[in-house]
């Protein structure tokens, strides 16, 4: 019946806002506590021993009264959340929407610009605690193209189409039998059967529209691997994969397609299409004399089929940003 699903959702929606009023109360409570305890420590002649000392009894006294959750680890955890906070007004909102886990991954990002942008995003785009921590873990923040491009961003406002497009993406969940010999076909399949996974590399706004999109003219026919629409962006996003090195040949069929898209399949209140080349392997002389050079809304981007090690993934990131500054640089 209508009505009893009515009263299920009433109460459903009770216990959603009675669970995170509850939430919010108690990671300003942690913040109090991380205070609290900072202005202890500072008023012992002997800093560092004298911290220990009132942490271990301090984790003791908590335990005994209101059970599990203030050991010793916890209370340095809520110190350090303090430390990292000191003006708990200017970061609360956010915050205050995030779990006690959330907050606690987040604080030990050391970068103040990154910390602001996962704690924005985590909260805006609501990411589980184990999808935030594979962001952090693949650096999310360093792969999107506007940080390349060293263009310092609010992000709340999204002004660039830079802030949507990463380089290098990162695919590992494509659980592929030794993937760097994979063929397009065989990733293109494995994106779609992993999509969620996909959807979430790719970041806020992405909807999938189809895989192998035919696109006619009246003498012939021809099929984009993969086209998703980005309602934030308001235009439609297709990808060309490649699993091979670049080639001119690449970004000339990749600029017909836009070019095609924009002409028979954009609607009046649509943005220009953008064009993506996903590439096992990027050519920089091609990137730089073609058309990807000109074009604001045609990119080529790496892929890895695999997360790598941070300084493995931090070195990939530093020679993408040295060439595009490099080209920007040229273009002067």
């Amino acid at each position: 019946m209508q009505f009893i699903l009515e009263i299920k959702q009433i109460l459903a929606q009770a216990r959603q806002k009675s669970y995170q009023a509850i939430n919010s109360a108690m990671v300003e409570a942690y913040w109090s506590i991380g205070q609290r305890i900072v202005r202890e420590e500072q008023n012992g002649n002997e800093r560092a021993a004298y911290g220990e000392a009132i942490l271990k009894e301090l984790s003791i006294a908590l335990t005994t009264e209101f059970g599990k959750g203030f050991s010793y680890a916890n209370l340095r955890n809520f110190r350090q959340f303090y430390l990292t906070y000191p003006d708990f007004s200017i970061c609360y909102t956010l915050c205050s929407k995030l779990t006690w886990s959330h907050n606690r991954l987040i604080m030990r990002v050391n970068e103040p610009k990154a910390r602001a942008y996962y704690l924005q995003e985590a909260a805006t785009q609501n990411w589980t605690v184990r999808i935030l921590e594979r962001n952090i873990n693949s650096l999310m923040h360093k792969r999107l193209l506007s940080q390349a491009d060293q263009q310092i961003k609010d992000f709340v406002k999204i002004t660039d189409l830079k802030d949507f497009i990463k380089d290098p993406y990162v695919f590992e969940f494509l659980n592929i039998d030794q993937p760097e010999k994979a063929t397009e076909s065989e990733v293109e399949a494995a994106l779609i059967k992993n999509l969620q996974s996909f959807l979430l590399e790719l970041g806020k706004g992405f909807s999938f529209v189809a895989r192998q999109f035919r696109i006619s003219t009246e003498t012939s026919h021809f099929y984009i691997d993969l086209v998703f629409y980005n309602y934030l962006l308001k235009c439609f996003v297709i990808f060309d994969l490649k699993t091979t090195k670049l080639s001119h040949q690449d970004v000339g069929q990749l600029d017909m397609y836009v070019r095609m898209f924009d002409d028979l399949k954009k609607q009046t209140d649509d943005n220009p299409t953008i064009g993506i080349l996903l590439c096992a392997e990027k050519d920089e002389t091609i990137v730089k004399y073609s058309v990807l050079n000109e074009n604001k809304h045609l990119f080529a981007t790496k892929y890895l089929p695999y997360l790598p090690t941070e300084q493995e993934l931090i070195d990939e990131i530093e020679r993408e940003k040295a060439m595009l500054n490099l080209r920007n640089n040229s273009d002067e």
